[in-house]
This record gives structure tokens, C-alpha cells and sequence, in this order.
């Protein structure tokens, strides 16, 4: 059975920390290996310059790394980030942004997934990350 993004949205709001939900972010799609994730533009998540800070695009690709494994699990599972790795490619200004997490490796133990966090309006990727998940439950 699929996972709706309704289903993904509520496993956001019950187990994520405020600060987390106060970036608004929103299941746009969800497949087998992979979830998209919406990041509104907010002016109060921009750092000096205007550009959106780089702590709020890593916590987004932590997010949709959680949704994308829950998807592929059927549900929400205790789980937590083992590492992540972030390269930024260019600055977001006044932007969505999508951010697209996609296992690469979904063990009994431990996941893998590769991000992009692609600026909607140019279609220019803002910037890429991997991360590696152990499953606990």
C-alpha cells in the first residue's frame, strides 16, 4: 500500500520538533524509493543578503530523508541521522525551494539517500546532500 502525502504530512507533524515545523514544509510527492518535499520562501529564514540559510536547507534534506524512508516503509519508524553530507551550489532568494530525497539503499538497519534541493523558480539546484540513517525500530 502507498503512502498518501497526507499520511506523510501527518508523520511531520507528529514527530518533528516546532522549530522544524515553523519551516512549513509540505509532502508534494512520494514513490517507492523517493519523496518531494516544499520548502516556502520566508524572508525570516534568510540570513544577511537574503539568501536562505544554509542550517534551514540541511535541516530540509534531514526532513525529506525521514519522509522518504517512512514511504518506503509504509510508516514512520524510529530512525536517526548517522551523517550528512551538505554541498551548496548557489544561493535561494525569494524562492521555493523542492527538495527530492531518493534511497539509494534501504537495509533491516541502516539507509542511504542522495538529496537535491533545487530552487523552484530558476530550475537551478541550490544545492545537493547525502545521508546515511540507522533504523532502530
Amino acid at each position: 500500500m502507498t503512502m498518501t502525502t497526507a499520511e506523510a504530512d501527518k508523520i511531520l507533524a507528529d514527530n518533528f520538533a516546532p522549530w522544524i515545523l515553523e519551516l512549513g514544509l509540505t509532502v508534494q510527492a512520494l514513490g517507492r524509493d523517493r519523496a518531494i518535499l516544499r520548502l516556502p520562501w520566508s524572508a525570516r529564514l534568510a540570513r544577511e543578503g537574503g539568501a536562505l540559510s544554509g542550517q534551514v536547507l540541511m535541516a530540509a534534506a534531514d526532513t525529506a530523508t525521514v519522509i522518504a524512508v517512512s514511504a518506503a516503509r509504509g510508516g514512520y519508524g524510529p530512525m536517526t541521522t548517522v551523517q550528512q553530507s551538505t554541498s551548496f551550489q548557489r544561493a535561494v532568494t525569494g524562492s521555493d525551494v523542492l527538495i527530492e530525497a531518493v534511497l539509494t539503499k534501504l537495509g533491516r538497519r541502516m539507509a542511504f539517500a542522495d538529496i537535491t534541493l533545487t530552487d523552484e523558480a530558476s530550475g537551478e539546484l541550490a544545492a545537493r546532500a547525502s545521508t546515511v540513517y540507522a533504523l532502530l525500530g
